[in-house]
């Protein structure tokens, strides 16, 4: 059986280890959790095994890669599905297999090897930490949470996902995901969405499993486990708008399905904004048409540049944007092409 750590410490149930943690938005619900410690003991067992048999074959899982390639996956995955992931990973990896591979490299190849992921500042914020983990820790990722964190473009949620799915480091991992299934699973309401309160931190660290001393691979000891097992439900199953709580190995247990999933879909955040017409189309189609250039051509022409927005002033605006970025150089006469 694994064992929940802090939870495991007391006799508490889990709606005192909420209100112990200061969690406001929920101390006062009248669906406050009710589960106890061997509840909590009972999904962690449940949701590895389910793991173990549901979990999607990426390639950079089940200590297949190196910590610089969870690195990558997780950059890459922000605010992108994993399996459009996939291919731009694996060609990446080919391409800058390590740190120091990557550091150096021409930052048009760096945007252009990005692709359609979006956010492409993400690429030269990914090439920055490169340059520092080559030049600064001998091509050898740092192993603390503080030198992680340090590192451009690196925040919390990327440092503990590194320590724990790269390094076996027993700590929470804490995304929108694992969020939802927490905070639907043990306290029996929505998770809103928006920034992480220091509340659901607070429940995150309670309920992270023991690893004890046990002898196994890092990716199989219990807390990362727990941690890829969680996320791998809220983005598989307990889903935001549609969650499939017929297939969830979890359901029995879950306080939100047995509250009659109150608010489900709710949001905190404002609705996601449309694509078309917005600016970051207009940089999108700027950056495509750098990226599709045909072989020796570097240079988009103001003329070629016109024809790609009809809204001149809006296209100035991005391509200005795209500059300040360090996307792209902007050339005498108008002409763009991407940085060298």
């Amino acid at each position: 059986m694994l064992r929940i750590g802090t939870m495991n410490d007391t006799n508490t149930t889990y709606d005192t280890a909420v209100r112990d943690a200061d969690f406001d938005d929920f101390a006062d619900s009248a669906t406050a959790v009710t589960s106890d410690a061997s509840d909590a003991d009972e999904i962690a067992t449940t949701l590895a095994q389910w793991w173990q048999t549901n979990a999607r074959d990426l390639p950079w899982r089940f200590g297949r890669t190196t910590p610089w390639g969870v690195l990558v996956s997780e950059v890459m995955s922000q605010q992108t599905q994993m399996g459009r992931v996939v291919p731009y990973w694996t060609a990446w990896m080919d391409r800058w297999p390590d740190a120091a591979a990557l550091a150096d490299a021409p930052k048009s190849d760096v945007i252009t090897a990005w692709g359609r992921l979006g956010y492409p500042r993400r690429a030269l914020r990914l090439q920055e930490c490169a340059h520092v983990i080559a030049y600064d820790y001998a091509d050898e990722l740092p192993h603390t949470y503080d030198e992680l964190l340090a590192l451009p473009g690196i925040g919390d949620y990327t440092a503990s996902a590194v320590l724990s799915f790269a390094f076996g480091e027993r700590i929470a991992v804490v995304d929108t995901n694992i969020r939802r299934v927490l905070s639907r699973a043990f306290v029996g309401v929505e998770s809103l969405g928006g920034s992480a309160s220091p509340a659901e931190r607070a429940l995150a660290k309670r309920l992270l499993p023991d690893d004890d001393s046990a002898k196994c691979r890092r990716f199989d000891r219990p807390s990362v486990v727990w941690n890829q097992a969680v996320m791998e439900l809220g983005a598989t199953v307990c889903t935001a708008k549609s969650p499939l709580c017929e297939a969830c190995p979890i359901a029995g247990k879950c306080a939100f399905l047995r509250n009659g999933r109150p608010g489900l879909g709710q949001r905190r955040t404002r609705p996601r904004q449309r694509f078309q017409g917005t600016d970051r189309q207009v940089r999108g189609l700027v950056l495509n048409a750098l990226r599709g250039l045909p072989d020796g051509e570097t240079v988009l022409d103001r003329k070629s540049v016109e024809r790609l927005w009809k809204d001149h002033v809006q296209l100035d605006k991005c391509i200005a944007s795209l500059d300040e970025d360090g996307l792209i150089e902007i050339l005498p006469g108008g002409g763009v092409r991407l940085p060298v």
